[in-house]
């Protein structure tokens, strides 16, 4: 069958590598690609949140199942496009991809449901933001409401911080956020969940811990992801049970409740304190870098899968994963994620020899005149299976050496709680 996917990012190279080795998928559409998914895949130029276009390709090329990689056209509400046009499409719809769209929205559903998440005050003022930090202790988070591609969180250590973070959401430095969350901050140590969902019930996909912050030892501003890897340790069969019943089942009933029981990916960001699982977070998609460590240890196809979803059918599959480890690290445009430079060259890629269990997941690139070019702040991922996590990120960190990419940056600790530095 034909299919399309939506995205340009390092997800969704994964995605497609894998829907290429699926026996059930013939043409892949990739709307608009990258510079990896153009090897095995056919890229079509397009604006992803230019719906009518979009819908006009798909049946021009006969496509018969679109997946959609990234939050902002299911938070814009995709889905319920393609659906009112008879088109099979896998992810959730505009009012379920609020739990991601609306960190307000995502906070609200805790409290009503007791699911345990971090103290918090919905913000449309500076009013609202001093009067919770007159009872608030340092540190604090502070969120925009909306889709911020990653740069939407800031942890604050001192209340004038807060002010001045607070103050830029409300002047409108996120288009998507006129208000915002104060957040208590929990210590304890990062985890990713992942599920993938029908209306009836859902199935576990994998678990990784990744990498905020830019810098080595976790230090530097917030940015998309700098690495992940999986399965992630400190997920345990106790915490486990702990997520499904205090977090996930009373999130999905919530939402059945109201009539738009949710489908697709769910991504659950996790806090773990005092082996307490809370909720810091939902994406209603793949994470991006942690697909590119989850998908390269599936073992059932990926197609049947997200079928088996569509149907209401996931109860009848049995999802197959690799014993081995995987890791991947991002290599980085120098100045992200602040201002970066775009177009340059990347030479030597044609010369790292891959074996079966080392990947180039593309994110940020273009292929042109047979060269391949940066084209935004992640460029690629490098990711690799293994039994050890310190030999796979020495494989790793020695393919990146061998690029040689002098207009890149990478961390070389990813891994580092569980490795040691």
């Amino acid at each position: 069958m034909n299919i399309g996917l939506i995205g340009s990012g390092g997800r969704e190279h994964t995605l497609c590598r894998k829907i290429y080795e699926s026996k059930l998928s013939s043409n892949i559409y990739c709307f608009p690609g990258n510079a990896g998914t153009s090897k095995i895949a056919k890229n079509i130029e397009i604006d992803i949140l230019n719906f009518k276009k979009l819908l006009k390709l798909i049946k021009f090329y006969k496509i018969k199942l679109v997946i959609v990689g990234p939050e902002e056209p299911l938070v814009k509400g995709l889905v319920n496009f393609l659906k009112r046009n008879n088109i099979k499409v896998f992810g959730p719809n505009k009012f379920a991809a609020r739990l991601e769209g609306s960190k307000a929205f995502m906070k609200k559903l805790c409290q009503e449901n007791n699911i345990p998440t971090a103290k918090f005050k919905i913000c449309s003022n500076q009013k609202d933001v001093n009067k919770f930090l007159q009872k608030s202790k340092m540190p604090i988070v502070v969120k925009a409401d909306g889709l911020a591609a990653g740069k939407g969180v800031t942890i604050c250590k001192t209340k004038k911080k807060v002010i001045e973070i607070s103050n830029q959401i409300f002047k409108g430095k996120f288009i998507s956020s006129k208000k915002l969350v104060l957040e208590e901050f929990l210590e304890g140590e990062e985890a990713s969940y992942f599920l993938i969902v029908d209306k009836n019930n859902f199935k576990f996909f994998g678990t990784a811990q990744d990498h905020k912050r830019v810098g080595q030892n976790d230090r530097g501003p917030n940015t998309g992801g700098m690495g992940a890897y999986s399965p992630a340790p400190i997920i345990n069969k106790i915490i486990e049970n702990k997520i499904i019943n205090k977090i996930v089942k009373p999130t999905l009933f919530a939402l059945k409740k109201r009539n738009n029981p949710y489908t697709g990916f769910l991504y659950v960001g996790l806090m773990i304190k005092n082996n307490e699982p809370y909720l810091i977070e939902y994406n209603v998609r793949m994470g991006d870098p942690e697909c590119q460590v989850i998908l390269p240890r599936l073992k059932t196809d990926i197609i049947k899968i997200i079928l088996s979803s569509i149907k209401n059918n996931l109860k009848n599959i049995r999802i197959k994963w690799k014993k081995e480890k995987c890791m991947t690290i991002v290599l980085c445009s120098k100045g992200y994620p602040g201002r970066y430079k775009k177009g340059i060259e990347i030479k030597n890629l044609n010369k790292i020899k891959f074996d079966k269990n080392i990947f180039i997941f593309h994110a940020g690139t273009k292929f042109k005149n047979f060269k391949f070019f940066s084209n935004g702040g992640r460029v690629l991922n490098i990711s690799s299976l293994g039994w050890n996590f310190l030999t796979i990120r020495k494989k790793i960190v020695s393919s990146i050496n061998k690029l040689n990419w002098k207009a890149g940056f990478f961390r070389k600790d990813i891994g580092w709680r569980i490795i040691g530095h």
